[in-house]
């Protein structure tokens, strides 16, 4: 059995590197044509648009991962069952049971390779391409939440932000506190936030405006220091897309916003996504073994590996449809982030339970 199982390793590893290699490429040259579109006056040139692009491809591994090892896994199963050589295997007393067990074991490696770059790879590489986009073209973060930018709110106050650069500098930032009883005592109007350490910011352009019994007090101030409980881990949330950011990252921006009594929804099925999304990776092994029962009369490999494509895509958008209906209809988040993966575990048993019988 070790032997098979060295044998299946070395032909599925060969066969996933190829299909990672194609698909990589394929989703690259999208990005590529995607940038070129972009590029115009400003400074955002080829070499930023080729810079970029390698920057997002941690990204793609990290969505393909689960298509990959399933189109892989099919192609070299079916290579093998063609040449009898899954036959021999099973003629030779291997069972059903010691199959699944040889492409678990054989997954595992994909599993942890997928949860190391979705967690600590994909990122920061693609924080790094977005900053240095926007670098590029000179612009800033346009916070559309409502017209006056965005607000959140930092225990006893309300803070609206107008924009934030790429290194996440503040600018047109309005500070409302209030008090135990909800009476407004003060607001701070600052040109530009600058992070420094310790929950601290540093104001510049300060205008404060005190309120009392007594009436209104104004002061002009040139820097003021802010201290809050906002980092600029918080406002990366806005430079990059819920479902791009790592699981620890989403997990500090969901405690802040329900600290603060916010909808956290989109975020934690984010955070159990990441959490779930690796183990996909083995019901995809799973899910090609039934394609190992080759018969020429059904199709030869072409069509085994258009099914496979079929099914891997099918998984990837259905769940992201499904992650985006559980955030709009307020579902149980683990729910909604592994539905698709329980569901596509059931169908490849009852293929396997097929297989099986005839």
């Amino acid at each position: 059995m070790n032997l098979l199982t060295r044998y299946l390793a070395k032909e599925i590893y060969l066969s996933v590197l190829m299909v990672f290699a194609a698909l990589l490429m394929l989703f690259e040259l999208l990005d590529l044509i995607n940038q070129m579109n972009e590029m115009g006056d400003t400074g955002y040139h080829m070499g930023y648009v080729l810079l970029f692009v390698l920057l997002t491809a941690p990204n793609h591994v990290y969505e393909l991962f689960p298509v990959a090892v399933l189109i892989g896994t099919i192609f070299a199963l079916v290579q093998m069952a063609a040449n009898s050589e899954l036959t021999v295997y099973r003629a030779s007393g291997v069972s059903l049971k010691q199959m699944i067990n040889a492409l678990l074991r054989i997954g595992l490696p994909f599993m942890v390779a997928c949860f190391v770059v979705g967690e600590f790879i994909a990122p920061p590489s693609q924080h790094l391409a977005q900053q240095i986009k926007l670098k590029a073209k000179n612009t800033n973060v346009s916070l559309s939440e409502f017209r006056s930018g965005v607000w959140v709110k930092d225990e006893g106050s309300f803070v609206n932000v107008k924009n934030v650069l790429p290194d996440t500098t503040l600018l047109g930032v309005s500070i409302y506190q209030f008090d135990e009883r909800y009476h407004l005592r003060s607001i701070t109007a600052a040109d530009r936030a600058s992070y420094q350490r310790g929950q601290s910011w540093e104001l510049s352009g300060v205008r404060q405006t005190k309120f009392s019994e007594t009436g209104a007090r104004v002061n002009q101030l040139g820097t003021m220091e802010w201290r809050s409980s906002l980092s600029p881990n918080i406002f990366t949330v806005l430079l990059i897309e819920p479902e791009q950011m790592s699981a620890w990252s989403l997990y500090q921006y969901i405690r802040h916003l329900d600290d603060n009594k916010q909808k956290t929804a989109r975020y934690e099925i984010a955070m159990w996504n990441k959490l779930a999304y690796p183990f996909a990776v083995l019901v995809m092994m799973m899910l090609a073994l039934p394609f190992s029962s080759y018969h020429r009369r059904e199709g030869g490999v072409s069509s085994k590996i258009f099914l496979g494509v079929v099914l891997g895509l099918g998984f990837h958008f259905s769940g992201k449809l499904f992650a985006n209906l559980g955030a709009l209809k307020e579902w149980w988040p683990v729910f909604s982030a592994t539905a698709m993966i329980w569901l596509f575990l059931g169908l490849a048993l009852t293929m396997l339970w097929r297989t099986e019988r005839r």
